[in-house]
């Protein structure tokens, strides 16, 4: 093996290729400093359930204090490389207000996570305990990280945002960009594969199960045949929606009205009705309007998963 050989051949081709080092220019943001702000993240929202040892309520304001001084300080010096990457005029001042906005808003995030949990707790009957949901459902990971991403996505922090939940991603399966606004008591049961785009919109009280895809139809090009950023591309849910395994649903003209479902390996395109069953029957796609929950379970082998 001649080493200096694949040395001078690596050399050559960032040199010559290009596009793919960053060389000479700011820093970007470690993927483990990311990966220790997400877990940081989920030990401020949930303490007591992921430290080695058990935690006693005094003790509780010394490890907040612990916490959210690295978090802040983790958080600083990421978005402040962020900042930089993204060609901001004061990046060092504008990551501290940044860390400032976001920190101030895990009250608020925590009470609408636990709302997810309260959620999966409703809509799984095979769970016991919330302790349950919380150490061991994948969703709970998964939005908890979106829903913090999201803060720092609409405060136009560049690279971060889509780095902690790719975090989530890498641990659950569960693919959702930190763009999507999702609303309250949002579950997703069992969750490998699901994929919801960045300009999708989610109401409250949503249930999706694994494999949901909530994604483009197609893109805008601009004159040289390139995507056109920051246009509607993802469909939007309405509240008290759900979407069963393996269903995909594209296009950013596409709704979903509210109390509809979306039955197993269906393919949307179109919008759907408040009130509606769209299912397989067969080979043949039925929509139909939604009738009582009990005429729904009568029928559910034709449309549930």
């Amino acid at each position: 093996m001649n080493l200096d050989a694949i040395k001078a051949a690596l050399l050559a081709s960032y040199e010559i290729d290009g596009g793919i080092n960053h060389l000479d220019g700011n820093n970007l943001p470690t993927q483990d400093s990311v990966n220790d702000i997400a877990r940081d993240c989920m030990h401020l929202l949930f303490p007591g359930f992921f430290e080695e040892a058990g935690l006693q309520k005094k003790e509780v304001p010394a490890l907040i204090d612990r916490l959210l001084l690295g978090l802040a300080n983790r958080m600083n010096t990421e978005i402040e490389k962020s900042l930089r990457f993204g060609r901001h005029a004061d990046p060092a001042d504008r990551a501290r207000q940044l860390v400032s906005i976001t920190l101030e808003r895990l009250p608020e995030l925590r009470r609408l996570i636990r709302t997810d949990v309260a959620a999966a707790f409703a809509g799984d009957p095979s769970v016991v305990t919330v302790e349950e949901i919380i150490l061991a459902y994948p969703c709970v990971l998964a939005i908890s990280l979106q829903r913090f991403a999201h803060v720092l996505y609409e405060l136009k922090v560049p690279l971060l945002p889509r780095m902690i939940t790719e975090y989530g991603h890498d641990r659950t399966g569960i693919d959702i960009h930190p763009g999507a606004r999702i609303g309250s008591h949002f579950f997703i049961d069992h969750g490998t594969g699901v994929v919801i785009g960045e300009t999708a919109t989610i109401g409250d009280h949503v249930k999706l199960y694994q494999g949901v895809t909530l994604g483009a139809k197609s893109f805008e090009l601009d004159i040289d045949g390139n995507p056109v950023k920051g246009v509607k591309r993802h469909p939007d849910i309405g509240d008290h929606v759900t979407i069963y395994a393996h269903a995909t649903i594209l296009g950013g003209e596409t709704k979903i009205g509210s109390h509809s479902v979306v039955g197993g390996n269906v393919w949307l395109l179109d919008s759907l009705p408040a009130h509606t069953i769209a299912y397989f029957k067969g080979d043949n796609l039925v929509i139909r309007p939604r009738e009582k929950i009990e005429s729904m379970i009568e029928q559910a082998s034709d449309w549930m998963i």
